[in-house]
């Protein structure tokens, strides 16, 4: 008899350097590279471009653990980035900056990806918050592949943290999806009756040599290459470390909330990919102010009383996560706003006060450089 899920925990998130007085972004240097290495071994890496880095933390039994590694690995990304004259900010989209002026990191793989993906890869200056939930049955990873896409829209409301795009606001919540799903193998996973077809279908693209493995795969939901995870790639960074945990909590509890009704011999409905690619696009567009849809009530319903359904849902599995607080508040991420509204709230205060628009696109970057020193 296969033994229950461990639902451990991982977060990956990936941040961009900005110039301290400027608030242009800035290169990662190797030598910040070094020092940051020098402080979290493994868990730092440059990104695709050079002005981005990522972090991971190590494989966590708690949220409360989570919290621990992931203020530390911001806290030494923010002291090292300092000392280089920079401060790091967790936001999918830089407000104001130019993408045709920036230069992809000179790694292999980077390197190929550049190759691979043409002129679509140039333009992917955007950053992104991933998941990693330990699910170590195979199957069980597969049917949770085909069930959990439902609350992908859910988490992208609540995360979407870029308005804006080189000077301009886009109307969307999170503009980093527009970018991102230019790439292949994006968007919301395929449905796959057993762990064998995911394989036989990924395993075609490995023989013709079109990927090397599965970690040029895309999804918004993944069954990681490298570990027994599921891999949550839905969410916009947060800018606050605070609201990061609560959406790896909600994504944690509502993995276990499946797995449990799994052991009574239910599930969750399953939907065609068309119906949740309009909360994809809801989301994506609105964030959390013009509500999702319900299918099973036919109804837009308001994100605040989707939440409140939600965290009822999980009540039982936040318990024995010791996730209650992380869930509970999801609350606040409905009724404070979006990453996205503070942003464009400071631009238009800034705006209203007699700033030009340089200065209040500057601004807003200020804004993020301070949220991410806020819970450290």
């Amino acid at each position: 008899m296969a033994s229950d899920p461990t639902f451990t925990l991982g977060i990956e998130e990936e941040y961009l350097l900005v110039d301290r007085d400027s608030l242009d972004l800035a290169v990662a240097s190797d030598q910040l590279i070094e020092d940051c290495l020098a402080d979290m071994q493994g868990q730092v890496s440059p990104e695709f471009l050079q002005c981005q880095i990522e972090v991971g933390t190590k494989v966590c039994g708690t949220i409360g653990e989570a919290r621990d590694d992931l203020r530390r690995l911001r806290a030494c990304v923010a002291k090292h980035a300092h000392n280089h004259g920079l401060a790091p900010i967790a936001v999918s989209c830089h407000p104001f900056a130019d993408w045709k002026t920036q230069h992809h990191t000179n790694k292999d793989r980077y390197n190929a990806l550049r190759r691979d993906l043409g002129g679509v890869a140039r333009r992917m200056l955007i950053c992104g918050m991933h998941v990693h939930v330990g699910v170590e049955n195979d199957e069980l990873r597969a049917d949770l592949l085909g069930q959990f896409p439902y609350f992908l829209p859910h988490l992208l409301a609540l995360s979407a943290s870029s308005p804006f795009w080189q000077g301009q606001d886009t109307g969307l919540a999170s503009y980093r999806l527009t970018i991102f799903d230019n790439l292949p193998r994006t968007g919301l996973p395929p449905r796959f009756g057993s762990w064998a077809e995911y394989h036989r279908s990924v395993d075609i693209l490995i023989e013709l040599g079109l990927i090397e493995d599965t970690t040029k795969i895309w999804w918004d939901l993944r069954p990681s290459a490298r570990f027994p995870t599921l891999e949550s790639r839905i969410c916009d960074v947060a800018p606050r470390l605070e609201h990061t945990l609560s959406l790896a909590a909600l994504t944690q509890a509502t993995m276990r909330m499946l797995w449990r009704l799994s052991k009574k011999n239910q599930r969750w409905r399953i939907y065609d990919r068309f119906l949740l690619a309009e909360n994809r696009w809801r989301a994506q567009r609105y964030g959390v102010s013009e509500g999702l849809i319900d299918f099973g009530r036919r109804a837009i319903v308001p994100l605040p009383e989707l939440v409140a359904e939600w965290q009822d849902l999980l009540a039982e599995d936040a318990e024995a996560l010791w996730c209650q607080h992380e869930i509970r508040a999801a609350t606040d991420l409905v009724a404070q706003g979006t990453a996205s509204d503070r942003q464009r709230a400071l631009y238009a205060a800034r705006i209203e006060a007699g700033a030009d628009h340089d200065t209040a696109m500057r601004a807003v970057v200020a804004h993020l450089v301070e949220a991410f020193h806020a819970d450290l």
